[in-house]
This record gives C-alpha cells, structure tokens and sequence, in this order.
C-alpha cells in the first residue's frame, strides 16, 4: 500500500511539475526555453510530458478554431468595404494627377523666374562678399605698389619701412590668399634687393670718394691756410757773423758780428688761418621725405660753377653722404649693422693703402707731392665727418689705427722721394706743402708731430743742397777774383764798400784817398753770399714751431758747415793754386792760422764738459761733448784731402796732441779737489773715443799707431788707476822697458791724493770695515812710496 501511495504521489508530483513546464513554455521568450526543455529530457517522463504537451496544443487550437469562426463575418465585411475604397482612390488619384499636371503646366515660367531669383540672389550674395574681400585686400596691394615703386626710385630706407608695416600689419588680415602667400614669400627676397641696392649706391659712392678725394683734400687744404712765421726780434735774437773757417762759437756770442743786420733785414710776413668748421650735419632718420635726386646722387656735387669771389666750400659741402647714412639705417633696421661697419671699414682700409701709395715720379714736380697730399687729407677728411656723424660706423680707435699707418707710410714716401731732391727750392716748397699738409690734419685732430719730426730731418737735407748750390757760388766768386785789395778814391765809394761789408779799421778811415781796403773783391762777394745763405735757412725755419734757440742752434749749424766745409774748400783750392800769387810768408800764415783756430775749436768743445766727479755709477758710452767734438774733427779732417799732405798730417796731429794735452790738465786741474772711480771710469770711456778717432786714421800718410801715441800719457795713467797696478808701476820704476813709462810719479801722487779725499770723506763708517781700513792703508802706503820716488827723483 505504502508502494501504490508513494507511486501516486510521484505521479502527482510529476503532473504538477510538466503543468509549470508547460505554462512556463507558453509564457517565456523562445530564446530562453532551452533550460527548460532539457530537465523534460533530463527527466524520466518524457512520454508522459509529450502526451500532456499534444494535449495543451490540441485545446489551443480549438480556441483558435472558435475565435476564427467568431471574427469571419467582420472580415468578409471588411474586405468589401476595401475593395469600394480601392476604385474610389482610383479616381482620387486621376484627379490628383489631372491637377499636378495642369499646376506644373501653369507652375512653369514661375519656376523658371524663381530659378533665375535663386541665381540673382546668389550673385548678389557673392558680389557682396567680393567687395568686402576686395576692401581688405586693397590697402595690401596699394602698400606692395607704393613699395615697387619707392624700390624704382632708389628710395630703399622708406621701401623697407613700407616693407614692415605690409609684412606685420596688412598682410596678416588676409593671409590665406593665395596672392597673399606669394607676397610673403617675396618679402626677403625683397630685403635682400633693398640690401644690394643701398650697397650698391654704397660702393658708387666709395668709389666716387676715391677718384675725388684729391679734390676734397685740396679744398680742406684751401681752408686751412699755412701761418708764414715772422721772423720776431723776441724769437730770433740776433747774432753776429764771423767770417773765418772756424764760423760760429758755441759758447762765444759775443765773438760773432754782424748777424744782427741779416736778421733784421729779414722781411715780416704774417697771415691768419681760418678755423676748422664746427658745424658738422647731423643725419635724420626719418628721410620719408628724401627726394629722388638727392636718393640717386653718387656722393660728389658739383662746385665747379661756384663764382670765385665766394667762399671756399667745406669738404662736407663737396661730399653727398646720404648713401652711407642709408645703407648704414638700412643695415641696422635688418639687423645686420655689423656687417655693414666691417665691410665699410674693410673697404676704407683697402682705398687708404691705394692713397698712400705714392707715385714713382712724384718726387720731379711739387704737383706729385700736392696731388698725394690731397689725397690723404681728402681720405681723412671724409673719415672724420663720418666719425661726427654717425654713431659707430667708424670710431677713434678705428681713426687712429687707419692714421698711424697712414703717417708711417707718409713719412716713410717722403723721406724716400725727397732725398732725391738736389733744387733747394723744390726742398722749401715740398717743406711748406708738407707743414700745410701738416697743420691742416692737426686741425681736424690729428697727432702730426712725426710730419715736424720728418721736417728736421729734411733741414739736414736743405742744408746739404744748399751747401751744393753755395759751393758752386763761391767757386765763381773765388774764379772771377783778382785777389788785389779794392782800391777807393772817394768817401762814397768808401760807404759803397763798407755797406756791403762792415769792415772797421781806424787807421784806414784816417788815411787820405786814395785808399785801399785791405782784402779783394771776393771778402764783401762772400759776406753778401753768406747772409743769403742766411735767409734761405730762416725761410726753412718758419712754420716748423720751433723756439727760437732751435732757430739759431740750426742758423748755426748750417752756417757753421758753410763756412768750415763749403768756403773752407773753396779758400784750400784756392790756396794750393800756383798761379794765385800767394807769397810763402802767406802760405805759412794761412797754415799756422788752420792749427791755431782749429785748436780753439777743440778748447770751445772742450768748455762743455761737465763731468760729475763724485759719481759712483759706472758708464756706458762716451760723453756727448766728447762725441761731437769727435764728429766736428772727422768732418773737418775729411775735407782737408784738398790740402797739401804735409799741412794735414801736422794739423791733424797738433789737433790730437792738443786734445790729449787738454784732458790731461783738465784731470789735474786744482779745482778737480775729489774723484770718484765711476768718475775716472767714464773718463776713460772718453779717452777710448779719442784712441778709436786716432786709430781709423781720420789723415792719411801716418804710420800704424803714430796718431794714439798722442794719447799714450793718458792711456798708461788710467791703466795703472783703474786695473791699481802699483806693484809693477813701484817696481819697475825708472827702467826703460817699465809698463808705465810715461806716468810722472808726480801726477800719479796728485791724481791719487784727489781718491785719498773721497774715499775718507764718502765712508764715514769705513773705520768700523776692515776692507775699508786695508784700502785706505793700502793708498796711504803708495802715496808714500811715491813720495819717496820723487824726492830721490829731486835729488
């Protein structure tokens, strides 16, 4: 029983559960019946499901049949009422077709005018939007006409700003034309053509500057006029002429006569020079209003119409700067300002070496100078307005360098060319063009006293021609004389004579006419001569801002050599002539005149020694006194070739024993009351000069080391103070083969007592140093031997 229940209860069990199957079938989607027919597979009672489920499908379609049979007659009903509706549609759309056909038949020209409305419309709409495009680009393309047209007339500083305000201001409103694109594109390409062509004019005018700047420094040179120095009583003290072979004194004024006269009577000129232009042109930047002439200039205008009575036009006027100053803004507001200045001063430099480059042939016509001149102060002239005038493009060291080459070649080329120059008078022009030259570039700054440095070496050559030029004039004068004394018969013959030489004689002016002055024609001929030489130095003096002792040292020297060198020649060749009629007293007397004037000359050198005789330095070279003194008896030596052998040698060696003489006494001498050894050692040092004078055989004719032993005394003392050799001296005394044969035991003891004094006075702690207190017993001990060698020498 329990079986049969529990097999009902499962059977109920499996009813209810394919009941819940199948309403769970009739309400779920299809997609999610899949779980649910595989637990009726999974299950056991898959029959029994299938019976129940062709049950529920058979009651479903029953309730189909039922319902269908219900609705039928509603949808027969239907479908008669449609197809009713279907014929009257049909008629509803013939006539819909009828009246779209007859709309569209009547619609047509409407549509037609609608169209060409719509086209009408659309045109005004673009004309519209064309104008307003056309008024943005329109400024464009007039600002890119203004800038063609400025670059065609050479207006570049006003196209390049033009240039900006297109690039940063108009074509950035209508920067997506195509047009537009092309412009940008073109804008360096536009900068660069502005850029070569401000360069170019740059270029024309730098050329131009070149070819012209002979005329520039010409009308520089116009304004600033050479001072012709006067010749002042203040500034050039008179001073007397000698006329004999020895001329001036150095120390000796008084000596001299007459030279009074030949400066006074020196003409006095003066002018006044004009003052540089301060007035320097300040370029302005904003040069919109250029016009095209001035744009287009090469960088010359034309003066050459100019009246002549109107004033001399500046450098400045001469010279158009604007290319420079427009090609310098242009540069700058591209950014490429440095570029510019490094090219401009490459290309100055290059045309300042082409100036100073002199011509082979200047040195023929005073033309070749003036025209190099010009050239240089035209080049510098021009420099310094651009450094005025422009902030950077040339500055003063830039100046200087360009200047301190310049004035090395200059003096270089002038101290070449003008060493070819043998007419005193070319030499003078070429000195007054050059202190113009000079004083008109020191006016505009700069240094020029190398140029005045130059000047005097110049002088030396002046003087040389015109020792030349006088030689000739006194060989004449000498020629055409008759050597007789000028006879005068009446006083005004007498003044005749005496204003052309002021003679002075007592005893003549109390002797009856007739008279006879005691010399020929030819004395008053080379006084006239001499005073003329005179004038021409003077005339080279002026200008050169010397003081007036530099006029007379040169007044000297100059006459000094004319008379000593030039006349002296003259007189010599005179002299050795047979046919002259001198008488041998006269010879005899001319000679005796040589050796005694020619030892006064030694005596007046010898006047400027000023020896420190307290020094302890030691020397370098010889005095300067002693140097010159030297010079003076090569140059006068040299000129006695002329002169018999004999006359000469005797000369020379009279001079050279008189200088041996004089030093010796002036060593000696009781004023000298202390010597130092740096004294004695730059002593020697002077005496050596003397040895080497003696040693090159200033005469010819003497044997080998005849002159030096006129120095042989003052050699064999200082050897023996210097190297203090007082064994040999002391021990070799009185033999005939002594090393120091010619020093007198006496000098050596007065000579010695002057050391004895410095030593005990210059070392006031010598007694506390043992090397001190042996030297000084050491001299103490020589001083008496040598004391006892005079005293047996005595008796």
């Amino acid at each position: 029983m329990e079986r049969v229940k529990m097999a009902e209860a499962e059977s109920l069990e499996t009813a209810a559960e394919h009941e819940r199957i199948l309403r769970e079938i009739e309400s779920t989607d299809t997609a999610c019946i899949g779980p649910t027919l595989r637990s009726v597979y999974d299950g056991e009672e898959h029959g029994r499901f299938m019976e129940k489920l062709e049950t529920r499908i058979r009651n479903h379609d029953r309730e189909i049949e039922k319902m269908c049979n219900f609705h039928y007659q509603g949808f027969v009903d239907s479908i008669t009422e449609l197809l009713k509706v279907r014929g009257e549609a049909q008629k509803l759309k013939n006539q819909v077709t009828d009246t779209n056909r007859k709309l569209q038949h009547e619609g047509k020209e409407l549509v037609i005018a609608m169209e060409e409305l719509k086209q009408c419309r659309l045109q005004q709409r673009n004309i519209s939007a064309t104008v307003d495009k056309l008024m943005l680009c329109l400024p464009v393309l007039e600002m890119y006409s203004k800038l063609r047209d400025q670059m065609k007339t050479k207006r570049h500083y006003p196209a390049l700003k033009t240039l900006e305000h297109l690039e940063h201001t108009y074509l950035p409103q209508v920067s997506h034309y195509r047009f537009c694109k092309v412009m940008v594109d073109n804008i360096p390409k536009l900068r660069e053509e502005i850029k070569d062509v401000s360069m170019s004019d740059l270029k024309d005018f730098l050329e131009s500057i070149r070819k012209h700047s002979d005329k520039i420094g010409e009308t520089a040179m116009k304004q600033h006029p050479v001072v012709e120095v006067r010749v002042q009583s203040q500034s050039c003290k008179p001073r007397p002429l000698s006329i004999c072979m020895c001329s001036f004194s150095p120390l000796e004024a008084q000596q001299q006569r007459n030279l009074d006269n030949i400066i006074l009577q020196q003409p006095r000129i003066g002018s006044k020079r004009k003052s540089k232009k301060e007035a320097y042109t300040i370029f302005d930047t904003e040069i919109e209003s250029t016009s095209p002439k001035s744009e287009q200039d090469s960088g010359i205008l034309d003066v050459e119409d100019e009246e002549d009575d109107e004033e001399v036009p500046g450098a400045q006027d001469l010279v158009d700067f604007s290319p420079v100053y427009r090609c310098l803004h242009i540069y700058s507001v591209l950014g490429a300002r440095e570029t510019f200045e490094n090219y401009y001063r490459k290309q100055r430099r290059k045309q300042a070496r082409l100036v100073l480059q002199p011509p082979s042939n200047m040195h023929e016509t005073l033309d070749g100078y003036r025209k190099y001149f010009n050239q240089i102060v035209g080049f510098f002239v021009v420099e310094d307005h651009t450094l005025h005038t422009t902030q950077g493009l040339v500055n003063r060291a830039y100046i200087d360098e360009l200047w301190e080459m310049a004035l090395s070649k200059t003096v270089a080329a002038l101290r070449t060319h003008s060493s070819y120059c043998s007419d005193p008078n070319l030499v003078l022009d070429l000195k007054n063009l050059i202190v113009l030259f000079a004083d008109t570039l020191q006016v505009y700054g700069f240094p020029v006293n190398q140029l005045f440095d130059m000047l005097l070496e110049i002088r030396d050559q002046y003087s040389e021609t015109l020792l030349k030029k006088w030689s000739g004039i006194f060989r004449s004068i000498l020629d055409s004389d008759n050597y007789s004394p000028i006879p005068v018969t009446s006083e005004d013959m007498y003044k005749k004579v005496i204003g052309q030489f002021p003679f002075q004689d007592t005893e003549l002016e109390k002797q009856p006419f007739p008279k006879k002055f005691p010399f020929s024609e030819f004395v008053p001929k080379v006084y006239n001569q001499i005073k003329e030489f005179i004038y021409a130095c003077l005339k080279f003096s002026e200008d050169l801002h010397l003081s007036s002792t530099e006029v007379d040292d040169m007044i000297r020297k100059s006459t000094n050599l004319l008379l000593t060198r030039t006349l002296s020649n003259s007189l010599q060749n005179v002299i050795k002539r047979k046919n002259i009629g001198l008488t041998e007293d006269a010879r005899h007397a001319a000679e005796e005149e040589i050796y005694t004037n020619l030892n006064q000359k030694i005596d007046q050198f010898l006047q400027l020694a000023d020896y420190d005789w307290m020094t302890g330095d030691l020397g370098s070279k010889a005095s300067d006194y002693l140097v010159d003194l030297i010079a003076f008896l090569r140059s006068t030596f040299a000129v006695f070739t002329h002169l018999p052998g004999k006359v000469a040698q005797t000369a020379c060696m009279s001079a050279c024993k008189h200088l041996a003489t004089s030093l010796m006494q002036l060593l000696l001498e009781a004023e000298v009351r202390q010597l130092t050894l740096g004294a004695l050692q730059q002593f020697n040092l002077d005496v050596i000069e003397c040895e080497q004078f003696a040693r090159s055989g200033p005469v010819p004719g003497f044997q080998e080391d005849t002159l030096q032993l006129a120095f042989i005394d003052l050699r064999q003392l200082l050897d023996l103070f210097i190297q203090w050799d007082w064994s040999t001296y002391l021990a070799d005394y009185g033999q005939p083969t002594c090393k120091y044969l010619r020093v007198n035991p006496v000098t050596a003891l007065t000579l010695l007592e002057k050391m004895k004094d410095t030593s005990r006075k210059n070392n006031m702690f010598a007694q506390f140093r043992k090397n001190e207190r042996d030297k000084q017993k050491l001299i103490d001990t020589v001083a008496k031997q040598l004391r006892g060698l005079i005293s047996s020498h005595h008796s």
